[in-house]
């Protein structure tokens, strides 16, 4: 704790000319110095031996007529209340006790402070500072490295031997979004080695977020499935729905017509033709014993 000391006040010392005894020795305090206390009067050497405190430092009295320090219940001569280290007097100056020793601030700042990693300067007891990887800052001296402001307890990043505040570590280090331009602070994802906000990542044509869906590309740009079909897939001959490929699907193509696995079928008797001969009958695919009826 630091504090400055305080004088104690004590009994005052007076004269007497008519008769009076100390209430101690009983000898006549006619003429002499006394001291006044609640029970009575006292001659100087009884005050001094039964009411006088004695100096933490020295172990001697503290007489009445010297001037008393006193600090957390221990008492000192002025002349005895000093700096341990120094020896420079604490009577009327700002002081540390570290331990069992007083010492001014100098001395406690030089041997117990630390020193601004910025300003080199030391921090004092009691001052806003801020400690970081065993370093130490006053807290106005702990600004980012960017817009050179003081960051104070707001959030900060490291960057090798520079500290940033959050929105200038994101303007100068963070991905940007191949859309919107705007930085990535969280996760999203990343198409053709490029990064996106999720919410960014949609659909070419219907604008359906795509992270986490199946998609695929036409010209660079991405496309969910549906819109793909709709838009570039070939048509099935049969039922006329896109032939996507996705989802292991296959198809067999005659000339320039398509058609799903599933309806290459024979278009009079339903048989499948996959795998097997067929005979084309204008628009429509024969088996072979469909064919050899007609």
């Amino acid at each position: 704790s630091t504090g400055l000391a305080a004088g104690e006040g004590g009994p005052q010392a007076g004269t007497m000319t008519e008769c009076f005894d100390c209430d101690n020795c009983k000898e006549s305090l006619y003429g002499r110095k006394y001291i006044q206390m609640d029970n009575g009067p006292y001659c100087i050497p009884c005050y001094d031996a039964h009411f006088a405190n004695t100096c933490d430092e020295c172990k001697e009295l503290i007489g009445h007529d010297c001037r008393e320090l006193y600090y957390e219940d221990r008492h000192y001569h002025e002349h005895c209340f000093r700096c341990f280290r120094c020896d420079r007097s604490l009577a009327d100056e700002p002081f540390t006790c570290q331990g069992e020793e007083l010492l001014c601030n100098d001395c406690y700042c030089s041997e117990f402070s630390s020193k601004c990693i910025a300003c080199e300067k030391t921090v004092m007891p009691g001052s806003r500072k801020l400690e970081y990887n065993g370093q130490t800052w006053h807290e106005h001296c702990f600004i980012c490295s960017s817009c050179q402001q003081p960051i104070g307890s707001r959030s900060f990043i490291p960057d090798q031997k520079d500290y940033y505040c959050v929105p200038c570590y994101e303007s100068k280090f963070a991905p940007r979004c191949t859309r919107c331009k705007k930085t990535l602070t969280k996760g999203g994802v990343t198409y053709r080695d490029e990064p996106w906000h999720k919410e960014c990542f949609v659909c070419t044509g219907c604008k359906t977020p795509l992270a986490g869906q199946q998609f695929t590309s036409q010209d660079d740009n991405p496309y969910c499935i549906k819109c793909f079909g709709n838009l570039y897939a070939k048509k099935c001959s049969a039922c006329t729905k896109p032939i996507t490929g996705f989802g292991g699907g296959k198809y067999v193509s005659f000339e320039d017509r398509h058609w799903h696995h599933n309806c290459f079928n024979c278009a009079r008797c339903n048989t499948s033709l996959v795998g097997k001969g067929f005979i084309p009958d204008n628009d429509e695919i024969l088996c072979r014993d469909c064919s050899s009826d007609l």
